[in-house]
């Protein structure tokens, strides 16, 4: 058995948090001891943690200074983040952390991948295919946009230039009716806007936005670990059965094309650490720069093979012959779960 490991987690009340602690604590080879972060108490995550702990947002200052606090008192070896939001605070401390391994890209990359006009940019400049975009910001400037991609003839749609999880996504079309989906759409579902609402609502808000033509198909993602912008463990998968935006059902693939794609991408960022490049169609969508839903297999533990390389018990080889094991047959069903106890 190797020596023990102790492994902070920040965001652990996110959806794939209870997933990924129990991959962390079930890797058949060593005790890990588990510590858990989050803005919210109640946090899923707590109940599977050695140690949990309230901290400040991610866009707070005094947030890393919190996550160190705790890395210190705990002995904590590594940190793995979950959430976006918590990335660039880190990436900016990370020299504070000494020997604890924080793995996070640098705030560059990090940047250049959370805001999504910088990705359509970025993915333009190398050959990888993204659907026809505006960087808009005020009304005037969404008519205007709307208007060269094509509305009213074609849908087009939104988004903010930083966000998660489709917040602030809306399609833009000339037939949305608002009447219908008052009496036909389920609570949550996201309304369809006419270019005018669009403008009116989103416009001067302070908020930069990126308008852009809508891609149509099956969604897949290319999720890795990488560093100095090459993929060393790495696998496409689709993304499916949409629910709240969040993806309910996933198959692993076999497709050396959109791992030449991620590749590019990777390459470009000159990225370390975790990475998901989501698509829609033949079209890239955004990059998420933190680690993403895991397919996991009993013979495939990929964020803690991964974290292994990142304290230097894996030599990038090493790593790299893990990608022999990853099967395309895999599926992955997410499903809803509760959890009771008493207060003491």
């Amino acid at each position: 058995m190797l020596e023990p490991i102790t492994i902070l987690v920040t965001a652990v009340g996110c959806p794939g948090a209870v997933a990924l602690l129990r991959s962390l604590r079930e890797n058949g080879e060593r005790e890990v001891r588990l510590v858990g972060v989050d803005t919210n108490e109640q946090a899923i995550g707590r109940h599977f943690c050695d140690v949990f702990a309230t901290v400040p947002l991610g866009s707070d200052p005094g947030f890393a200074g919190a996550v160190l606090d705790l890395c210190r008192r705990e002995n904590v070896d590594v940190v793995l983040p979950q959430s976006s939001y918590t990335l660039e605070g880190l990436a900016i401390e990370k020299e504070s952390f000494g020997k604890i391994v924080v793995v996070v890209a640098s705030i560059e990359a990090i940047r250049r991948a959370n805001d999504k006009a910088e990705t359509f940019a970025l993915c333009d400049a190398i050959g990888v295919r993204v659907p026809a975009w505006r960087r808009v910001a005020t009304p005037a400037e969404f008519e205007q946009a709307g208007h060269e991609l094509g509305y009213p003839e074609r849908e087009i749609c939104m988004k903010p230039l930083i966000s998660s999880g489709t917040r602030g996504f809306r399609v833009i079309s000339s037939t949305a009716d608002r009447r219908k989906q008052l009496l036909e759409n389920r609570p949550g579902m996201p309304e369809a806007l006419r270019l005018e609402e669009a403008a009116d609502l989103a416009g001067g808000t302070g908020v930069e936005w990126l308008l852009m033509e809508l891609a149509t198909g099956k969604e897949h993602t290319i999720d890795g670990y990488a560093e100095r912008g090459e993929i060393l463990l790495g696998y496409p998968k689709t993304r499916e059965a949409m629910r709240a935006g969040l993806a309910m059902y996933f198959e692993t693939l076999d497709s050396p094309e959109l791992m030449e794609a991620g590749a590019k991408i990777i390459r470009e960022l000159d990225f370390d650490g975790f990475f998901s490049v989501n698509l829609v169609g033949d079209y890239v969508i955004e990059i998420n720069p933190r680690i993403s839903t895991v397919p996991y297999q009993e013979d495939f533990n990929y964020p803690y093979l991964a974290l292994k390389r990142a304290v230097g018990e894996l030599s990038a080889d090493e790593l790299r012959a893990y990608s022999k094991r990853i099967r395309p047959s895999r599926r992955t069903l997410r499903y809803f779960d509760q959890l009771g106890w008493d207060e003491q």
